[in-house]
């Protein structure tokens, strides 16, 4: 579009349009006052029709700009041109501008890995302990909501905004604006009941389990069938959905995503410890996350029905599928089947055994699964099943030192009593071999570390006579030496200078046999215009003292005249 371009608050320019939502387009901008790139989001003006709602925007923009957290984009203005001689146009914010990627759009590639989905998460939730401890809670966490930087680095936008959007809506159905992030929504903010910081961390557990299963938990025909089963229903356990899911991960996921605000975590804190045992902890067991899962997801069928009536009342739509299981007949004919299959299973079972011979004891061993256990724990099981350990070391890198990284045969083989497991245990990283760095220049001498797997470290430089400037006259490594990789390598340098002091004065021949020893060559002139001595002594030189390039050659004039 040509012409003048468009300037808000006589202040910041908009340029070309970047990216829209729901409720606002985001738009390139320049702060012409301060000199910087700033990103301007404008509402939508329908939004923007309404009075109520951009007073309390405007409020809530302002309390969002006083936020100043490394994981949250920053709001540095807020503006609405109604109150000036624009009447009609719609509010504004203004905006850091970060450059990454929409956590939405890396999702839309599939799951994310379980420990760059946990780093995310821990962003996130270092984001929301801060805004949660200064009053503000953010009711529209989701994908859309969260960058990821070109560095890794999380970044929540839209605080203060949800707020005034939310605000401005008692229920699912009074605004489409609302609607659009029923996927995300707390089971209060789908009944319409007041919400607090518990609520952001049931929708950072959504996104959390869309993060590790590539989807939604829920997911409808409507919206309002979304907020239905958020509500309602229990969602999958992620390890059912991507089985590459650490089973760590499942009982923090329910947990987050409890129907009850009381049974979350109390804080995003809690979450984030959770999340980090989780990791590095024990997995818990199947009979843990089915107890943890009656325990969350058990409501009171009772309340669970008028819920549900109720979210009925508010859509239209009358060809909603249904989501809920079958009636309670359907229920009674499934468990008649089901015991009808256990009793022929067990008939089945009681035939085949009276038929089959008597059993001789058995001497066979099933290898246990030892992997990551010490050696002497690994030993010490194989020595009570009878068998033998074979022990070989290898280097490994991914296993801790002294812990079993492979066995063979490999866990749940079976071998007789007597015989012999290979245990593979880790001796740690494999080690690397400094290379000679003595009289190599900095520069070879940096490709040679750096080819070795070492880091470069410190280059601290000394007057040598001898060697040139820049070469290697000694490393904090010595040469041929066995050390981890990333071991920092730090160098002394020649400076190429030697210091040399003011030779006025001496005699000829012992400033001579000095600046030899520096690495410089003297060079004695006569100066006939003044009277000489005997010994002849140096009158003057023809550098200044102090630091001076080795082989230099050094006039040393001394007087030769008539007494």
């Amino acid at each position: 579009m040509s012409g003048e371009p468009r300037i808000l608050a006589d202040r910041y320019r908009v340029d070309e349009i970047i990216g829209h939502g729901g409720m606002a387009k985001v738009y390139r901008g320049y702060d012409l006052t301060l000199g910087r790139q700033v990103a301007i989001k404008i509402l939508d003006p329908e939004l923007a029709r309404d009075a109520a709602f951009r007073t309390r925007f405007r409020l809530e923009a302002q309390a969002a700009s006083r936020m100043s957290h490394p994981s949250i984009v920053r709001v540095f203005d807020a503006g609405d041109p109604s109150d000036g001689d624009t009447a009609g146009e719609p509010p504004y914010i203004v905006m850091e501008l970060v450059h990454g990627t929409l956590l939405k759009d890396i999702i839309a590639a599939g799951p994310v890995p379980a420990e760059v989905a946990v780093r995310y998460m821990d962003g996130i939730l270092e984001a929301l302990d801060y805004s949660h401890r200064a009053g503000v809670v953010h009711r529209d966490i989701k994908p859309g909501n969260v960058m990821i930087t070109e560095t890794g680095a999380v970044k929540v936008m839209d605080f203060g905004i949800a707020r005034a959007v939310s605000d401005s809506s008692s229920t699912v159905a009074e605004t489409t604006q609302i609607i659009g992030t029923a996927a995300y929504f707390s089971p209060e903010q789908a009944k319409g009941e007041p919400v607090d910081a518990r609520t952001d961390l049931y929708s950072a557990g959504v996104v959390l389990y869309e993060m590790l299963t590539g989807r939604q938990p829920f997911r409808g025909d409507s919206p309002v069938a979304v907020a239905y089963q958020h509500v309602s229903e229990t969602p999958v356990p992620p390890t059912e959905v991507n089985e590459l899911v650490p089973a760590g991960l499942d009982a923090i996921v329910l947990r987050a995503m409890a129907k009850d605000p009381y049974q979350r975590f109390p804080d995003a804190a809690s979450f984030r410890k959770s999340l980090d045992s989780a990791v590095t902890g024990r997995a818990p067991s199947k009979k843990e996350i089915g107890a943890l899962t009656s325990e969350l997801y058990g409501p009171n069928p009772r309340q669970a029905q008028e819920t549900a009536r109720s979210l009925r009342q508010l859509s239209t739509d009358t060809t909603m599928t249904r989501t809920q299981s079958g009636p309670p007949v359907a229920w009674i004919w499934a468990g008649v089947a089901l015991l009808a299959v256990l009793l022929v299973s067990v008939l089945f079972w009681v035939i085949s055994m009276s038929m089959r011979p008597p059993e001789v004891p058995s001497t066979s061993r099933t290898v246990p699964n030892l992997i990551d256990q010490t050696m002497t724990s690994a030993q010490g099981q194989l020595e009570d099943l009878d068998l033998f350990a074979k022990v070989v070391q290898e280097p490994n890198s991914e296993v801790e030192k002294d812990h079993v990284f492979r066995t063979d045969p490999e866990a749940g083989q079976t071998l007789n009593a007597g015989e012999t497991v290979t245990i593979y245990v880790s001796t740690g990283a494999e080690l690397v071999t400094v290379p000679v760095l003595e009289g190599l220049s900095q520069d070879a001498a940096r490709q040679a570390i750096e080819g070795a797997g070492l880091v470069f470290g410190e280059v601290r430089q000394q007057n040598d006579p001898t060697a040139k400037a820049g070469t290697v006259l000694e490393a904090s490594q010595k040469a041929d030496t066995q050390v981890p990789p990333k071991t920092v390598v730090d160098l002394v340098v020649a400076s190429g200078v030697m210091t040399v002091d003011n030779l006025t004065g001496w005699t000829v021949d012992a400033a001579t046999a000095q600046l030899e020893t520096l690495g410089m060559t003297a060079k004695p002139v006569k100066d006939d215009s003044c009277p000489g001595s005997d010994p002849p002594t140096v009158s003057t030189m023809s550098v200044a003292p102090g630091d001076v390039a080795i082989g230099t050659t050094v006039e040393l004039k001394y007087c030769s005249g008539d007494q």
